[in-house]
């Protein structure tokens, strides 16, 4: 599971909190049941977006259906979200997977250079493509944006080496801001709201910078390292530069989340413009120049810190994120239950103490984020009164 919108219970209302678990698993089921339990690798945080923002746009909540005990979810049901929308997550899950697969291979990156690994990985990734594909069909999903994506990605990354001029950064987001709009858009179908397609398509073009740019950042010093290609290092962009990019980037996704007709805006709030600049800063606090104190090894590490832990790669990373994944719903870390309590001894969300005139606390607010990090109430622009 990965993504640059990565919310955790402290900073959700229970409510939203318990509707984001409803999405991700139900994304992560609907792989399983259609395309089988290999499929489930490509379960990520951004691709059930498209989830979210089809239910967003619909007067009445998605169906949900009871899931069995999973590690996940430390071995408790739930009830998980069972729509169109989900199936849509999981199609563009799969396209996009697909082409990240076959650029690795096409690179020849760690382990995808042995020729059994690579022959396998595109394999698979050909099963996923084939699968996306089809999926994106029974919906009435055009797969070529999303299948396009890489291949055009990989054309404008060696554009330098072909014909000596290299594009800029926002040339190399174009295919990844392409590809989210149209499965952004296409939510707008599947919810009846066709008006709602511009702003979607807007939104989808500035997650999709915001996702690339931010990609690029937290690679910059390993990829610099490896002698790989990085969009910032090929454009020259500086971390301020790219800053500035970002800063431009959620500031457009925000005013198109404003014009959206969404009956159910919560959830979509809080993930596409709360998290979205939560993600912003957690990119660039841990980006920097290499600090004359670490040695030559450690590029890129913020002066007066540890540097950041490189990805071992390969088996071992896979084998990482398979204990990760089936051991984070059993453990909770101390000071998140110390700091819910806290929270909720001074902002009660269901008596709406923060935000006394919303219906819900949350749909603006959020009561355990306040940007003093000491557990305050931090409204995000709402027009309920809060301050």
């Amino acid at each position: 599971m990965f993504g640059i919108v990565r919310p955790c219970r402290h900073v959700l209302c229970k409510g939203l909190y318990a509707d984001w678990m409803g999405h991700l698993c139900g994304l992560c089921l609907a792989l399983r049941d259609e395309h089988g339990h290999l499929s489930r690798l490509v379960t990520n945080y951004d691709g059930l977006l498209v989830s979210v923002l089809t239910e967003a746009q619909s007067t009445a909540p998605a169906s949900r259906r009871k899931a069995g005990p999973c590690a996940l979810r430390g071995f408790k049901g739930a009830a998980v979200v069972e729509s169109a929308g989900v199936r849509l997550a999981a199609s563009v899950s799969l396209l996009l997977a697909a082409g990240k697969v076959n650029d690795h291979v096409a690179d020849g990156d760690g382990l995808y250079a042995r020729r059994l690994v690579a022959a396998g990985a595109t394999r698979l990734a050909g099963r996923w493509s084939s699968a996306g594909t089809a999926m994106a069909g029974t919906l009435g999903l055009d797969p070529a944006p999303l299948t396009t994506a890489a291949g055009r990605q990989a054309l404008l990354e060696r554009a330098p080496a072909r014909s000596g001029a290299a594009p800029g950064l926002a040339q190399l987001t174009g295919p990844t801001e392409d590809a989210v709009a149209a499965a952004f858009a296409h939510t707008a179908v599947l919810a009846g709201k066709p008006h709602n397609q511009e702003a979607l398509e807007a939104a989808g073009r500035g997650f999709g910078r915001l996702a690339h740019v931010i990609d690029a950042v937290e690679d910059l010093a390993d990829d610099r390292a490896r002698g790989a290609y990085n969009p910032l290092a090929a454009t020259g962009t500086s971390l301020e530069q790219a800053r500035h990019h970002c800063d431009a980037a959620h500031a457009g996704l925000r005013a198109a989340v404003d014009e959206l007709d969404l009956p159910r805006p919560a959830l979509t709030r809080a993930l596409l413009v709360r998290e979205t600049g939560n993600a912003i800063s957690r990119a660039f606090s841990t980006a920097g120049t290499p600090d004359p104190g670490h040695s030559p090894g450690d590029p890129g590490a913020p002066p007066g810190q540890r540097p950041p832990k490189r990805d071992p790669g390969g088996l071992l990373s896979l084998a990482c994120a398979a204990l990760s994944c089936c051991t984070c719903g059993l453990y909770r870390p101390a000071w998140d239950e110390d700091r819910e309590s806290s929270c909720s001894e001074r902002f009660d969300c269901s008596g709406y103490e923060c935000c006394g005139n919303c219906g819900d606390c949350c749909s603006c607010c959020s009561c355990c984020s306040g940007g003093d990090g000491d557990g305050g109430c931090c409204c995000d622009g709402c027009s309920c009164g809060c301050d």
